[in-house]
Protein backbone atom coordinates (compact mmCIF):
# COMPACT_ATOMS: atom_id res chain seq x y z
CA UNK A 1 0.00 0.00 0.00
CA UNK A 2 1.28 3.45 -0.88
CA UNK A 3 2.22 5.57 2.11
CA UNK A 4 -0.21 8.33 3.04
CA UNK A 5 1.17 11.83 3.59
CA UNK A 6 0.51 13.51 6.91
CA UNK A 7 1.48 16.71 8.68
CA UNK A 8 2.01 17.61 12.33
CA UNK A 9 1.20 20.69 14.37
CA UNK A 10 3.23 20.98 17.57
CA UNK A 11 5.65 18.34 18.82
CA UNK A 12 8.81 20.35 18.25
CA UNK A 13 12.35 19.62 19.40
CA UNK A 14 12.34 18.32 22.97
CA UNK A 15 8.59 17.73 23.08
CA UNK A 16 7.97 14.24 24.47
CA UNK A 17 4.58 13.37 23.04
CA UNK A 18 5.19 14.61 19.50
CA UNK A 19 8.12 12.27 19.10
CA UNK A 20 6.03 9.37 20.44
CA UNK A 21 3.41 10.04 17.76
CA UNK A 22 5.98 10.20 14.96
CA UNK A 23 7.73 6.98 16.01
CA UNK A 24 4.42 5.17 16.49
CA UNK A 25 3.26 6.10 12.99
CA UNK A 26 6.54 4.82 11.54
CA UNK A 27 6.12 1.36 13.12
CA UNK A 28 3.73 0.13 10.42
CA UNK A 29 5.18 2.23 7.58
CA UNK A 30 1.71 3.27 6.46
CA UNK A 31 2.19 7.04 6.50
CA UNK A 32 5.03 9.52 6.01
CA UNK A 33 5.54 12.98 7.51
CA UNK A 34 5.52 15.56 4.71
CA UNK A 35 4.58 18.87 6.32
CA UNK A 36 4.66 20.60 9.66
CA UNK A 37 4.43 23.57 11.95
CA UNK A 38 6.24 22.39 15.07
CA UNK A 39 6.63 25.50 17.20
CA UNK A 40 5.42 29.08 17.59
CA UNK A 41 9.06 30.05 17.10
CA UNK A 42 9.18 29.97 13.30
CA UNK A 43 12.97 29.60 13.02
CA UNK A 44 13.07 26.74 15.52
CA UNK A 45 10.11 25.10 13.82
CA UNK A 46 11.70 25.21 10.37
CA UNK A 47 15.09 24.09 11.66
CA UNK A 48 13.50 21.09 13.36
CA UNK A 49 11.42 20.26 10.30
CA UNK A 50 14.59 20.27 8.22
CA UNK A 51 16.13 17.78 10.68
CA UNK A 52 13.11 15.55 10.10
CA UNK A 53 13.72 15.66 6.35
CA UNK A 54 10.76 17.84 5.40
CA UNK A 55 11.19 20.10 2.38
CA UNK A 56 11.37 23.83 3.10
CA UNK A 57 8.26 24.75 1.14
CA UNK A 58 6.20 22.52 3.43
CA UNK A 59 7.43 24.01 6.70
CA UNK A 60 4.92 26.63 7.63
CA UNK A 61 4.74 29.80 9.71
CA UNK A 62 1.49 28.77 11.41
CA UNK A 63 -1.26 26.18 11.15
CA UNK A 64 -3.57 28.48 9.18
CA UNK A 65 -1.00 28.75 6.40
CA UNK A 66 -0.36 25.02 6.60
CA UNK A 67 -4.03 24.09 6.26
CA UNK A 68 -4.56 26.54 3.38
CA UNK A 69 -1.52 25.55 1.33
CA UNK A 70 -1.65 21.80 1.96
CA UNK A 71 -5.30 21.72 0.91
CA UNK A 72 -4.41 23.39 -2.40
CA UNK A 73 -1.58 20.96 -3.29
CA UNK A 74 -2.21 17.92 -5.45
CA UNK A 75 0.19 16.01 -3.21
CA UNK A 76 -1.08 17.65 0.01
CA UNK A 77 -1.36 15.82 3.30
CA UNK A 78 -4.31 13.48 3.82
CA UNK A 79 -4.41 13.99 7.58
CA UNK A 80 -3.07 16.37 10.21
CA UNK A 81 -1.87 15.38 13.68
CA UNK A 82 -2.45 17.94 16.44
CA UNK A 83 -0.13 17.49 19.44
CA UNK A 84 -0.30 20.98 20.91
CA UNK A 85 -1.47 22.01 24.42
CA UNK A 86 -5.20 21.83 25.13
CA UNK A 87 -6.06 25.48 24.52
CA UNK A 88 -5.30 25.31 20.79
CA UNK A 89 -6.90 21.96 19.89
CA UNK A 90 -10.24 23.43 18.80
CA UNK A 91 -8.86 26.13 16.50
CA UNK A 92 -6.28 23.84 14.89
CA UNK A 93 -8.64 20.94 14.29
CA UNK A 94 -11.31 23.27 12.89
CA UNK A 95 -8.82 24.88 10.52
CA UNK A 96 -7.87 21.54 8.93
CA UNK A 97 -11.36 20.05 8.92
CA UNK A 98 -12.65 23.17 7.20
CA UNK A 99 -10.13 22.58 4.41
CA UNK A 100 -11.21 18.96 3.95
CA UNK A 101 -8.23 17.42 5.74
CA UNK A 102 -8.72 14.46 8.09
CA UNK A 103 -7.54 14.93 11.69
CA UNK A 104 -5.97 13.09 14.61
CA UNK A 105 -5.85 15.05 17.88
CA UNK A 106 -4.47 14.50 21.35
CA UNK A 107 -6.90 14.38 24.26
CA UNK A 108 -8.77 16.06 25.81
CA UNK A 109 -10.28 17.10 22.52
CA UNK A 110 -11.33 20.64 23.51
CA UNK A 111 -12.19 22.75 26.55
CA UNK A 112 -15.94 22.86 26.07
CA UNK A 113 -18.69 20.47 25.00
CA UNK A 114 -19.88 22.99 22.42
CA UNK A 115 -16.45 23.10 20.76
CA UNK A 116 -16.26 19.30 20.55
CA UNK A 117 -19.78 19.11 19.17
CA UNK A 118 -18.86 21.59 16.46
CA UNK A 119 -15.77 19.61 15.45
CA UNK A 120 -17.86 16.46 15.28
CA UNK A 121 -20.48 18.22 13.17
CA UNK A 122 -17.89 19.51 10.68
CA UNK A 123 -16.20 16.12 10.37
CA UNK A 124 -19.56 14.42 9.72
CA UNK A 125 -20.71 17.01 7.19
CA UNK A 126 -17.46 16.72 5.25
CA UNK A 127 -17.18 12.92 5.70
CA UNK A 128 -13.77 13.23 7.34
CA UNK A 129 -12.16 10.75 9.71
CA UNK A 130 -11.32 12.14 13.14
CA UNK A 131 -9.22 10.18 15.63
CA UNK A 132 -8.42 11.04 19.25
CA UNK A 133 -5.30 9.49 20.76
CA UNK A 134 -6.49 7.81 23.93
CA UNK A 135 -3.36 5.73 23.74
CA UNK A 136 -4.07 3.04 26.33
CA UNK A 137 -6.94 1.58 24.32
CA UNK A 138 -4.37 0.48 21.73
CA UNK A 139 -2.98 -2.38 23.82
CA UNK A 140 -3.96 -5.82 22.45
CA UNK A 141 -5.03 -7.01 25.91
CA UNK A 142 -7.46 -4.10 26.20
CA UNK A 143 -9.05 -5.16 22.92
CA UNK A 144 -9.20 -8.77 24.15
CA UNK A 145 -10.94 -7.75 27.38
CA UNK A 146 -13.40 -5.73 25.32
CA UNK A 147 -14.18 -8.81 23.20
CA UNK A 148 -14.67 -11.02 26.26
CA UNK A 149 -17.21 -8.58 27.69
CA UNK A 150 -18.96 -8.35 24.30
CA UNK A 151 -19.14 -12.16 24.30
CA UNK A 152 -20.83 -12.15 27.71
CA UNK A 153 -17.97 -13.66 29.73
CA UNK A 154 -18.69 -11.30 32.63
CA UNK A 155 -22.46 -11.08 32.22
CA UNK A 156 -24.08 -7.90 33.42
CA UNK A 157 -21.52 -5.39 34.71
CA UNK A 158 -22.08 -4.59 38.38
CA UNK A 159 -19.12 -2.41 39.34
CA UNK A 160 -15.99 -0.85 37.84
CA UNK A 161 -13.04 0.34 39.90
CA UNK A 162 -10.39 2.28 37.97
CA UNK A 163 -7.47 4.40 39.11
CA UNK A 164 -4.57 6.34 37.65
CA UNK A 165 -2.05 7.50 40.29
CA UNK A 166 1.17 9.38 39.57
CA UNK A 167 3.57 11.25 41.86
CA UNK A 168 5.31 13.82 39.66
CA UNK A 169 3.34 16.72 41.18
CA UNK A 170 3.47 15.50 44.77
CA UNK A 171 5.87 18.26 45.82
CA UNK A 172 5.33 22.03 45.93
CA UNK A 173 6.45 22.70 42.37
CA UNK A 174 6.62 26.30 41.17
CA UNK A 175 3.91 26.37 38.53
CA UNK A 176 5.87 28.89 36.48
CA UNK A 177 9.18 27.03 36.58
CA UNK A 178 10.69 25.14 33.67
CA UNK A 179 9.84 21.76 35.25
CA UNK A 180 6.14 22.57 35.61
CA UNK A 181 4.52 22.06 32.19
CA UNK A 182 1.63 23.95 30.62
CA UNK A 183 -0.77 21.43 32.19
CA UNK A 184 -0.76 23.52 35.37
CA UNK A 185 -1.62 26.78 33.62
CA UNK A 186 -5.41 27.40 33.37
CA UNK A 187 -4.87 29.65 30.34
CA UNK A 188 -3.43 26.68 28.44
CA UNK A 189 -4.74 23.52 30.11
CA UNK A 190 -8.22 24.77 30.89
CA UNK A 191 -10.20 24.44 34.12
CA UNK A 192 -8.68 21.13 35.19
CA UNK A 193 -5.25 19.51 35.38
CA UNK A 194 -5.36 16.02 36.87
CA UNK A 195 -8.88 15.09 35.76
CA UNK A 196 -8.36 16.34 32.21
CA UNK A 197 -4.84 14.99 31.84
CA UNK A 198 -5.18 11.47 33.24
CA UNK A 199 -8.73 11.13 34.58
CA UNK A 200 -9.94 11.41 31.00
CA UNK A 201 -7.96 8.25 30.18
CA UNK A 202 -9.92 6.38 32.84
CA UNK A 203 -13.25 7.46 31.38
CA UNK A 204 -12.27 6.41 27.87
CA UNK A 205 -10.64 3.13 28.91
CA UNK A 206 -13.71 2.02 30.87
CA UNK A 207 -16.06 3.07 28.07
CA UNK A 208 -13.96 1.24 25.47
CA UNK A 209 -13.65 -2.02 27.39
CA UNK A 210 -17.15 -2.24 28.86
CA UNK A 211 -19.22 -0.38 26.28
CA UNK A 212 -20.99 1.32 29.20
CA UNK A 213 -22.17 4.92 28.92
CA UNK A 214 -22.15 7.15 31.98
CA UNK A 215 -25.55 8.33 33.21
CA UNK A 216 -24.37 10.66 35.98
CA UNK A 217 -21.33 11.56 38.07
CA UNK A 218 -20.55 12.81 41.56
CA UNK A 219 -17.06 14.29 41.65
CA UNK A 220 -14.60 15.96 43.98
CA UNK A 221 -11.59 17.74 42.48
CA UNK A 222 -8.90 18.76 44.95
CA UNK A 223 -5.79 20.92 44.86
CA UNK A 224 -3.96 19.20 47.71
CA UNK A 225 -0.56 20.87 47.34
CA UNK A 226 -0.59 24.32 48.89
CA UNK A 227 -0.74 27.17 46.39
CA UNK A 228 -1.69 25.04 43.43
CA UNK A 229 -4.10 26.56 40.92
CA UNK A 230 -5.61 23.44 39.34
CA UNK A 231 -6.60 20.04 40.70
CA UNK A 232 -3.95 17.42 41.42
CA UNK A 233 -6.34 14.75 42.75
CA UNK A 234 -9.82 13.72 41.58
CA UNK A 235 -12.39 11.25 42.94
CA UNK A 236 -15.45 10.42 40.86
CA UNK A 237 -18.44 8.18 41.60
CA UNK A 238 -20.26 7.01 38.49
CA UNK A 239 -23.62 5.51 37.62
CA UNK A 240 -24.00 3.88 34.20
CA UNK A 241 -26.95 3.75 31.85
CA UNK A 242 -28.68 0.38 32.17
CA UNK A 243 -27.31 -0.25 35.66
CA UNK A 244 -23.92 -0.67 37.28
CA UNK A 245 -21.74 1.63 39.37
CA UNK A 246 -18.18 2.88 39.15
CA UNK A 247 -15.48 4.59 41.18
CA UNK A 248 -12.64 6.46 39.43
CA UNK A 249 -9.59 7.96 41.14
CA UNK A 250 -6.86 9.94 39.42
CA UNK A 251 -3.98 11.58 41.26
CA UNK A 252 -0.65 13.26 40.62
CA UNK A 253 0.37 13.50 44.27
CA UNK A 254 0.56 9.74 45.01
CA UNK A 255 4.14 9.08 46.11
CA UNK A 256 5.50 5.78 44.82
CA UNK A 257 3.48 5.65 41.60
CA UNK A 258 4.74 6.41 38.09
CA UNK A 259 1.99 5.69 35.57
CA UNK A 260 -0.14 3.16 37.41
CA UNK A 261 -3.37 3.06 35.40
CA UNK A 262 -5.45 0.10 36.63
CA UNK A 263 -8.94 -1.15 35.79
CA UNK A 264 -11.02 -3.80 37.58
CA UNK A 265 -14.40 -4.83 36.19
CA UNK A 266 -16.84 -6.98 38.17
CA UNK A 267 -19.80 -8.68 36.53
CA UNK A 268 -22.37 -11.31 37.44
CA UNK A 269 -20.26 -14.11 35.89
CA UNK A 270 -16.73 -13.01 36.68
CA UNK A 271 -14.16 -10.22 36.68
CA UNK A 272 -11.31 -8.71 34.67
CA UNK A 273 -8.25 -6.83 35.91
CA UNK A 274 -5.47 -5.03 34.01
CA UNK A 275 -2.53 -2.81 34.98
CA UNK A 276 -0.98 -0.51 32.36
CA UNK A 277 2.55 -0.87 33.75
CA UNK A 278 2.34 -4.63 33.04
CA UNK A 279 0.47 -4.26 29.76
CA UNK A 280 0.93 -7.70 28.18
CA UNK A 281 -1.07 -9.54 30.85
CA UNK A 282 -4.53 -9.39 32.38
CA UNK A 283 -6.52 -11.48 34.84
CA UNK A 284 -9.85 -13.15 34.19
CA UNK A 285 -11.71 -14.77 37.09
CA UNK A 286 -14.85 -16.72 36.16
CA UNK A 287 -17.45 -17.17 38.88
CA UNK A 288 -17.05 -20.95 38.76
CA UNK A 289 -13.28 -21.29 38.39
CA UNK A 290 -9.84 -20.13 39.51
CA UNK A 291 -8.19 -16.83 38.63
CA UNK A 292 -6.56 -16.99 35.18
CA UNK A 293 -3.56 -14.98 33.96
CA UNK A 294 -3.84 -14.29 30.24
CA UNK A 295 -0.73 -13.46 28.20
CA UNK A 296 -0.49 -11.47 24.98
CA UNK A 297 1.38 -13.59 22.46
CA UNK A 298 0.93 -16.86 24.33
CA UNK A 299 -2.80 -17.31 24.92
CA UNK A 300 -5.19 -17.38 22.00
CA UNK A 301 -6.68 -13.92 21.59
CA UNK A 302 -9.58 -13.11 19.32
CA UNK A 303 -8.44 -11.90 15.89
CA UNK A 304 -9.80 -8.43 16.66
CA UNK A 305 -7.13 -8.21 19.38
CA UNK A 306 -4.43 -10.51 17.98
CA UNK A 307 -3.99 -8.42 14.82
CA UNK A 308 -2.42 -5.68 16.94
CA UNK A 309 0.23 -7.91 18.54
CA UNK A 310 3.70 -7.52 17.04
CA UNK A 311 6.17 -9.69 18.98
CA UNK A 312 6.10 -13.05 20.81
CA UNK A 313 5.11 -13.47 24.46
CA UNK A 314 7.69 -12.36 26.99
CA UNK A 315 8.95 -9.56 24.73
CA UNK A 316 7.09 -6.60 26.23
CA UNK A 317 5.09 -4.36 23.99
CA UNK A 318 4.68 -0.84 25.31
CA UNK A 319 3.39 2.67 24.78
CA UNK A 320 4.84 3.10 21.29
CA UNK A 321 2.95 0.02 20.12
CA UNK A 322 -0.22 1.20 21.85
CA UNK A 323 -0.01 4.52 20.02
CA UNK A 324 0.76 2.67 16.78
CA UNK A 325 -2.39 0.61 17.31
CA UNK A 326 -4.42 3.82 17.33
CA UNK A 327 -2.84 5.01 14.10
CA UNK A 328 -2.87 1.66 12.27
CA UNK A 329 -6.67 1.31 11.97
CA UNK A 330 -7.07 5.05 11.42
CA UNK A 331 -4.65 5.08 8.48
CA UNK A 332 -6.01 1.83 7.03
CA UNK A 333 -9.55 3.23 7.22
CA UNK A 334 -8.40 6.48 5.64
CA UNK A 335 -6.67 4.60 2.83
CA UNK A 336 -9.84 2.63 2.20
CA UNK A 337 -11.92 5.80 2.10
CA UNK A 338 -9.48 7.52 -0.24
CA UNK A 339 -9.93 4.57 -2.61
CA UNK A 340 -13.65 5.28 -2.62
CA UNK A 341 -14.56 2.17 -0.62
CA UNK A 342 -17.28 2.14 2.02
CA UNK A 343 -16.09 1.88 5.61
CA UNK A 344 -17.55 -0.75 7.93
CA UNK A 345 -17.85 -0.41 11.70
CA UNK A 346 -14.91 -2.79 12.14
CA UNK A 347 -12.69 -0.35 10.21
CA UNK A 348 -13.22 2.33 12.86
CA UNK A 349 -11.34 0.52 15.63
CA UNK A 350 -9.81 3.68 17.06
CA UNK A 351 -11.07 6.40 19.42
CA UNK A 352 -13.22 8.66 17.26
CA UNK A 353 -14.43 12.23 17.64
CA UNK A 354 -17.47 10.82 19.44
CA UNK A 355 -15.15 9.36 22.09
CA UNK A 356 -13.44 12.74 22.32
CA UNK A 357 -16.78 14.44 22.85
CA UNK A 358 -17.78 11.97 25.58
CA UNK A 359 -14.48 12.68 27.34
CA UNK A 360 -15.10 16.44 27.27
CA UNK A 361 -18.64 15.91 28.60
CA UNK A 362 -17.23 13.79 31.43
CA UNK A 363 -14.63 16.42 32.37
CA UNK A 364 -17.09 19.31 32.32
CA UNK A 365 -19.80 17.50 34.28
CA UNK A 366 -17.26 16.45 36.91
CA UNK A 367 -16.14 20.08 37.22
CA UNK A 368 -19.77 21.13 37.59
CA UNK A 369 -20.37 18.51 40.27
CA UNK A 370 -17.28 19.45 42.25
CA UNK A 371 -18.03 23.20 42.15
CA UNK A 372 -21.53 22.52 43.51
CA UNK A 373 -20.19 20.60 46.50
CA UNK A 374 -19.92 17.14 44.94
CA UNK A 375 -23.54 16.69 43.94
CA UNK A 376 -24.82 14.20 41.36
CA UNK A 377 -24.85 15.67 37.84
CA UNK A 378 -26.38 14.06 34.76
CA UNK A 379 -24.32 13.69 31.61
Amino acid sequence: MEQIAYGMIGGGKGAFIGDVHRKAIRLDNLAVLKAGCFSRDVEKSKAFGTELGIKGDRLYTDYHEMAEKEASREDGIAFAVCVTPNASHYDICKAFLSKGIHVVCDKPLTWTVEQSEELMRISKEKNLLFGVTYSYTGYPVVKQMRKMIQDGKLGKIRFVNAEYPQDWLAGPVDEHSSIAPWRMDPKVAGATNCLGDIGSHIENLVATVTGKKIKKVCARLDSLVEGRTLDDNASVMVEYEGGGKGLYWSSQIAFGYDNALRIRIFGEKGSLEWVQEDPDYFYFTPCDGPKQKWSRGRDQFDESAQQYSRVPAGHPEGLYEAFANIYKPFILALSKQLRGEKLDEIDLDFPTVEAGLEGVKFINRCLESSKQGSVWVNL
